[in-house]
């Protein structure tokens, strides 16, 4: 993308060029000039990271529980320990989606994939919440209704209460890893929790969180038709319990599958990091207007920023374009932005304001 100054041109004759050649090397020492407002080590792999280590924490949970949960429905014969067993191994399996999404993401870019292989993340994270529908939502409805059909005596209720117990421990570590992951990142942007898991460019992140939220959720409803079976000695409240996981699950799947569309479609920041960009390219001394501006999302935490700017000073065309070109170099060098095109402005396009 970078266009070769003209061979009759001499830097060291130009002064023009000098100042471009000084700003340039100013540039790579200077911060980045458009960022996310959140804050990345300068490779981009700190959020990377974290966000690994919180799908391997959440798979070896899983894992864990999966393997208690379906020991305890084999004993006890509750429909809604047979639905948490489908859950937890439908979350585990979905784990290993998450990390397959995590790894494909962070190759590199290549002459065929000039934006990169972010948007894989999306690609797996979809795969993953279509698990979780059909392995975790619909196994547990149709389970509940034949429970109802065709119901069956539940026993050995202690050994259910144990292993949901230790699940409810186990599901609550793993939450509280991606808790803290995304109130770091939500005190960043200044926005709420909730909100953030939402909008959160990372799909792993919000997977992670809406299925470990669920999880707990699934564990109560559980040991309440588990309970109740016990009390009335009628297995209807336990796979009313287990209808009611499943219609959890697909509301949580609905929700991821929505999510990861968005953004495989395309995905514009927000408007306050749309605002914050603007601001950065505005305060640059090389600019002085932007007419145009779109930043959109091509993978976690990973931006492909489109801008029309007026430059400043009243230089020949061959010298602006060394100056685009100058200046998308310096906006590369922001952990958040994957490539920068950079067009001039027309006399009569109306200037944008943060």
């Amino acid at each position: 993308m970078t266009q070769d100054r003209p061979a009759d041109v001499d830097p060291a004759d130009d002064p023009v060029l000098r100042e471009i050649s000084a700003a340039e090397a100013a540039s790579r020492s200077a911060e980045p000039l458009v960022t996310l407002g959140i804050p990345t080590a300068n490779d981009g792999t700190s959020e990377k990271s974290e966000s690994t280590i919180t799908v391997i924490i959440a798979f070896a949970a899983n894992v864990l529980i999966a393997v208690a949960k379906t020991w305890a429905a084999m004993l006890t014969g509750s429909a809604s320990l047979v639905a948490e067993a489908a859950h937890s191994w439908a979350d585990a399996g979905n784990e290993i989606f998450l990390m397959i999404a995590n790894r494909m993401a962070r190759r590199p870019a290549d002459h065929s994939h000039p934006l990169g292989f972010g948007r894989e993340a999306y690609v797996w994270s979809l795969f993953a919440a279509l698990g979780l529908f059909v392995a975790g939502s619909v196994v547990s409805i149709q389970h509940g209704i034949s429970e109802l059909l065709d119901p069956e005596p539940a026993t050995d209720y202690l050994i259910g209460y144990i292993v949901l117990a230790i699940s409810f421990l186990l599901e609550g570590f793993s939450f509280l890893q991606s808790i803290r992951q995304a109130r770091r990142e939500a005190g960043a942007l200044h926005r709420d929790l909730l909100d953030h898991v939402l909008a959160t460019s990372d799909p792993t992140l919000r997977a992670v969180f809406a299925e470990d939220a669920a999880a707990l959720t699934g564990l109560v409803i559980a040991a309440l038709g588990l309970g109740l079976h016990q009390v009335t000695g009628s297995p209807t409240p336990d796979a009313i319990g287990s209808i009611l996981v499943g219609v959890l699950l697909g509301f949580v799947a609905v929700i991821l599958i929505n999510r990861n569309r968005r953004f495989l479609v395309g995905q514009e920041v927000s408007p306050a990091a749309r605002s914050a960009a603007l601001s950065a390219l505005l305060a640059s001394s090389q600019i002085d207007r932007v007419t145009a501006l779109r930043l959109e999302f091509v993978g976690p935490r990973q931006v492909y920023v489109v801008a029309d700017v007026d430059l400043t000073g009243d230089d020949s065309e061959t010298h602006l374009a060394i100056r685009l070109r100058a200046l998308e170099a310096e906006i590369r060098r922001s952990p958040a932005v994957t490539d920068c095109t950079l067009s001039l402005s027309a006399p009569d396009e109306p200037s944008l304001t943060p």
